[in-house]
Formats: structure tokens, C-alpha cells, sequence
């Protein structure tokens, strides 16, 4: 032990260096589970005989999951604290992980999924709110970048990893690799994270839980049928207007309780709603290319999985190579211009998919893979750092919450959304009648989600140069008239 240390701030030390590593692993395990699966899902449905876009209930079970549970984590977390919940996250994920292995039927496979959804609603917005409160602001732009470079070395891994699995095992085996990951993690989770929590956290808003959770999963329920074409127009319409009717319920609740499960009030600080609303529209025309590519690559190109997992590994790399350089074109141009300019590239860039098919060239598909991984990676990067700009840290868990919920929403539509805009230009074609047109289907997929994420960008105008710039370290001079502030100009709208 160093001289003049006592062994409490040594090991104070040692859990603030090993904690973003221990946050990176429960990213790492979640983005890892679900870029194998994509991978994998031709493979599943011709084992369990079912078509390839109906196996999307297995993707949007878990994700819509996440949305219909993230919003108690807050409050668990304070009233549990951050060790515990997140330990208990881990636990549970992996047992599910355990099941969806064992699965011999879809129905099996949701249910197992549902119990990943549980766990992996904790892990998220918890991971990110031991960052707010273990480290100063000024560092926290720095520390998220640091926790989503491991994690982004799952794209990377994880569909090569699943085309290598289902070359040589049974498709089973992808979900069984979380097991020591998880073990291992629950073990380090119990000795080495800090344990925040709040002796004064109120009693938990049941009724607002029933509200929101029963309306976003009948939303979500919506948006599954829809894309299926089981239904008839008007029981989705009932449903639709129901699912409506339930989120207004709670917002009005929201607005009349002190402590509601969602702090609606949050939404008045504009540096936290642009993000949170404007990331939620940009990421459902992004979750839906996870989706759609192994479909184009393995059905509509004639690639192994291995192949198609292959494909997407340019992604990774662009993502992790963002990282570096995210920070300082932040500092340099400010989030608004960035998250404005970047959008457009975004949508761009998944509208170009288009144009792969069969007999495109390799590089063709690397090139765009890359792009799509740089453009991803700084728009999650500002999305994810900007919220906590002007939150206060007595809202830091609401805030986490919240801004989790409406990002694995998004996944969850997007996916959901993805399948929905596929069925339609395929029109009841299959990749077995003709490959060629099953692209195109997929073209015209891509082309429709591009062209949305490009709207998007218009949702980030209502952003003031100086938004963020106590996270950013950018300087820019004030907008609203001589002496004005940016600390001032940033909280309210």
C-alpha cells in the first residue's frame, strides 16, 4: 500500500478504475446476445419451421421488454442500490440466456427471451447511472466513451462468432457463451461495484408502472400482429387507440403525483427531451438494419452465416475507431451541429444499401458497413452524454431510466417497424421463388427507413450551440443577446 494511504482510499481507488470495466461487461453481454441472434435467425427458423420474419417476436420480445421494465429500475436502484440491482441483472439474464438454449419450440424461446428482457432492463440504465455518480461531469463524456468501447467489440464478435457457431454446433450453443461471461461478472459485480443508493427513495408509483408498462406493450403487441398481417384493421385499431389512451392516462397521472415511475417534468429541461425524443425517432430507422441485413446478405445474396457475419465486422471497427475521435469533433463543433449534420449521413448512409445486391462487390458491402459503424457510434455517443448535461444529480436515476426506456423502445419499434416495411415491398415473395426479388423487397426497406432517419435530423434544430458544452469542453459565444450564460440557456425550453 503507498505511503500515506489508508486501505479504504486504496480500495476506493481500485473500484472507480475497475467499475467501467464492469459496466462494459453488462453492455458487452446484452449487444453481444442480440448481434449473434440476428445473425442466427434464418438458421432458427428453418430448424424450428417457422418463416424468417415471423421469428422478429423473439427479437422484440426482449427489446420491448427492456421498455416495459427499465422504468422501475430507477427506482430499485435507489431503493436497493446499484451493487445489488445490478448483480441481480446479471443473475437473471444469464439464466435466461440458460433457457433460450434449451428452447425447443418459438413459444419457449419469447418466454426465455422475456426473461433476458428482465435482466438486461437493469443492467443498461443502472451501468450508466453508477457513471453519473462514481465520476464528476466533466468526465463523464470521457468514461461513457471508455464503457461502449468494450461493449463495442461485441458487433464485431458476436456475428462472426454466430456464423462460426452454427457452422460447426447447433444454433443452441450462441446463447450458451454468456454463461461464463455472466458467472464471472456476477462475481466481480458483488465485490468491486460501488453501491449507490438513496435511504429517502419514496414508495414505488404502482399505478403509474401498470399504466405505461400495459401501454407500451400493447403497443408493442400492435406493431407485432401489424407486421405479421394476422388481424383484421379494426381489433388493431381498438387496440392501437387503447394503447394511446393508457400512455395519456399516465402522463396525466405523471402530472398530478410528486414521485411518478417517469418523471415527465424532466421533459421540460430541453437538453434532455431533444435528446431523448429526437434519439428515439433517429434509432428506429437504425435497430431495423440489425434485422434486415442478415436477411439480405443470407437470403437475398446467397451468403453463409459465417459470411454474413463477416459482413458486419467493418461496423465494429468503425465504432470503435469513432470513439477516438468523437470527443474532440464534439468539443470542436458542439452537439447541435454534429447530431444535425451526422443524422443526414446516417440516413444516407442506410439508404445506400440499396444498391447492394447480388453480384455486388465485397467492398462495396465493407465500405458501407464501416460507414454505418462510424455515423452509429458518434450519434449514440452524443445522444447518450447529452441528457445528463443539465440534470440535476438527485435525477440522475430518473433521468437513466427514462432515457433507457425510450431507447430500447425504439429498438424494439425499429425492428418491429423493419419487418413491417420488408413484408410489405416483398409482397409474399420468398428468397426459395426468387432471390433477386427478395433483395429488391429489402432495397426498397432500406430505402424507407434511410429517407426517416434524414427527417429525423430536423428533431435536433431546437438545440442552442452552447447545449452541453459543461460535458463537451467545446467554447462558443451566447446566442441569446450580451452577458447571457450557457449554463443559464440550456436547462429549461
Amino acid at each position: 500500500m503507498p505511503t500515506g494511504r489508508s486501505v479504504t482510499e486504496v480500495h476506493q481507488e481500485r473500484i472507480r478504475r475497475i467499475t467501467p470495466w464492469l459496466v462494459a461487461v453488462g453492455f458487452f453481454m446484452e449487444i453481444m446476445d442480440g448481434t449473434i441472434l440476428n445473425t442466427v435467425v434464418p438458421v432458427i427458423s428453418e430448424d424450428l419451421n417457422v418463416t424468417a420474419l415471423s421469428l422478429k417476436a423473439v427479437v422484440t420480445a426482449y427489446m420491448l421488454t427492456l421498455a416495459v421494465f427499465i422504468p422501475i429500475s430507477g427506482w430499485m436502484t435507489d431503493r436497493f442500490g446499484t451493487r445489488g440491482v445490478f448483480r441481480t441483472a446479471v443473475a437473471l439474464f444469464t439464466l435466461g440466456s440458460l433457457l433460450c438454449g434449451l428452447a425447443l419450440n418459438v413459444e419457449m424461446l419469447v418466454a426465455s427471451r422475456i426473461l433476458q428482457g428482465i435482466g438486461g432492463a437493469m443492467m443498461n440504465p443502472v451501468g450508466r447511472l453508477v457513471l453519473v455518480r462514481t465520476f464528476p461531469r466533466k468526465d463523464l463524456l470521457r468514461m461513457m466513451n471508455f464503457v461502449v468501447i468494450p461493449a463495442l467489440v461485441a458487433p464485431m464478435v458476436g456475428p462472426f462468432l454466430g456464423g462460426l457457431i452454427v457452422e460447426w454446433l447447433p444454433w443452441r450453443a450462441v446463447f450458451f457463451i454468456n454463461l461464463p461471461i455472466g458467472a464471472v461478472g456476477w462475481y466481480l459485480v458483488g465485490r468491486y461495484m460501488p453501491d449507490h443508493r438513496d435511504p429517502d427513495v419514496p414508495p414505488m408509483d404502482r399505478w403509474g408502472f401498470l399504466l405505461f408498462g400495459a401501454g407500451v406493450a400493447l403497443l408493442s403487441y400492435v406493431l407485432e400482429v401489424f407486421g405479421a398481417h394476422s388481424w383484421s384493421p379494426a381489433p388493431m385499431l381498438a387496440m392501437s387507440i387503447g394503447s394511446v389512451v393508457l400512455l395519456v392516462a399516465y402522463a396525466v397521472h405523471a402530472r398530478r403525483i410528486p414521485n411518478p415511475l417517469i418523471a415527465v417534468r424532466l421533459f421540460d429541461v430541453r437538453t434532455f427531451r431533444i435528446p431523448v425524443v429526437g434519439g428515439f425517432i433517429t434509432r428506429i430507422g437504425i435497430s431495423g438494419m440489425p434485422f434486415l441485413l442478415p436477411l439480405l446478405y443470407q437470403l437475398g445474396m446467397g451468403y453463409s452465416p459465417l459470411q454474413a457475419g463477416l459482413f458486419t465486422t467493418p461496423q465494429a471497427l468503425g465504432s470503435i475507431g469513432m470513439k477516438v475521435l468523437s470527443t474532440r469533433l464534439i468539443a470542436r463543433f458542439g452537439f447541435r451541429t454534429v447530431l444535425r449534420v451526422n443524422t443526414v449521413l446516417l440516413g444516407a448512409n442506410i439508404m445506400a444499401f440499396a444498391l447492394i445486391g447480388p453480384g455486388a462487390a465485397i467492398g462495396a458491402i465493407l465500405l458501407l458497413s464501416l460507414l454505418q459503424g462510424l455515423f452509429s457510434s458518434l450519434q449514440f455517443t452524443c445522444l447518450n452524454t447529452l441528457v445528463y448535461a443539465d440534470v440535476s444529480d438527485d435525477d440522475a436515476s430518473k433521468a437513466s431510466s427514462i432515457a433507457s426506456t425510450f431507447q430500447q423502445m425504439a429498438r424494439g419499434f425499429g425492428v418491429a417497424v423493419a419487418s413491417l416495411v420488408a413484408a410489405l415491398f416483398l409482397a409474399g415473395h420468398t428468397a426459395e421463388q426468387d432471390a433477386a426479388l427478395y433483395a429488391a423487397g429489402l432495397h426498397h426497406a432500406f430505402l424507407a427507413l434511410g429517407a426517416f432517419t434524414i427527417l429525423s435530423s430536423l428533431s435536433f434544430s431546437g438545440l442552442r450551440r452552447s447545449d452541453g458544452v459543461n460535458m463537451s469542453g467545446n467554447t462558443v459565444e451566447p446566442e441569446e443577446g450580451p452577458g447571457k450564460k450557457w449554463w443559464s440557456s440550456g436547462r429549461r425550453a
